[in-house]
């Protein structure tokens, strides 16, 4: 399928708590994202064997092809990375589903997709119901807004320690701040809206523990999120 920038496509830039993260946020994002909406609608989701609460699908080769085409001119002044070919360890259609009480501790907390400076993170939100956006988070005991190789050691040391205490034993979706995590940034996930940033910012999604989406790409939290690395 062709894909095409919306006409009111509108940028804007900002920084993630203390440490100033990059966060860009691209508002009308495709031209008929309903197109995209009707795709997922026919696609085959399944489980992954990873920690997303919810099933995927394969999104669009051409969706790929769109992001690179979009985001390569826009890498050196929003995050510092000079322009190169686009490399996907991921891009699905995702659906957030699980229900609350069957959640891991690791899917009650905020997490990092990599440990790289230099990887990005997209999600473009294509649902229209109350279904929230996606959150940033300071870690309280380290003070860690972000995990790179020089954090990661510690930071999954202090996390180990708290999953055994009082504090992790409470269920659900984290969408707010907490004994363990603050929430320093909150973007709404509003229509083809989508959001870019490092892949080892802390982030979670924002789910309503009390109303959580159903498995449905039309009326469920349904999102295309990708992972972009770059070859050098």
């Amino acid at each position: 399928m062709l894909l095409s920038a919306h006409p009111g496509l509108r940028l804007s830039q900002r920084a993630i708590g203390r440490e100033g993260a990059p966060l860009l946020v691209i508002d009308q994002l495709v031209s008929d994202p309903d197109r995209l909406v009707h795709k997922a609608a026919v696609a085959n989701f399944v489980k992954q064997p990873s920690l997303f609460p919810g099933l995927r699908a394969p999104a669009p080769l051409s969706y790929q092809s769109f992001l690179q085409t979009l985001l390569n001119p826009l890498l050196a002044e929003y995050f510092n990375i000079q322009p190169a070919a686009f490399v996907f360890p991921m891009c699905h259609f995702s659906l957030v589903a699980q229900r609350p009480e069957r959640l891991a501790f690791a899917q009650r907390v905020p997490h990092i997709d990599s440990v790289s400076g230099d990887g990005l993170a997209t999600v473009h939100y294509l649902f229209r119901g109350p279904w929230g956006g996606t959150a940033f988070y300071r870690h309280r005991k380290s003070g860690f807004e972000f995990v790179d190789e020089k954090r990661h050691a510690a930071y999954f040391d202090f996390l180990a320690q708290e999953s055994r205490q009082e504090e992790a034993l409470a269920t659900g979706y984290i969408d707010g701040d907490t004994a363990l995590f603050e929430r320093i940034a909150q973007v709404e996930g509003v229509f083809n809206r989508m959001i870019v940033y490092r892949r080892n910012s802390l982030h979670s999604g924002s789910i309503d523990n009390a109303a959580v989406p159903p498995a449905d790409p039309v009326a469920g939290r349904l999102s295309i999120n990708s992972f972009i690395d770059f070859a050098r």
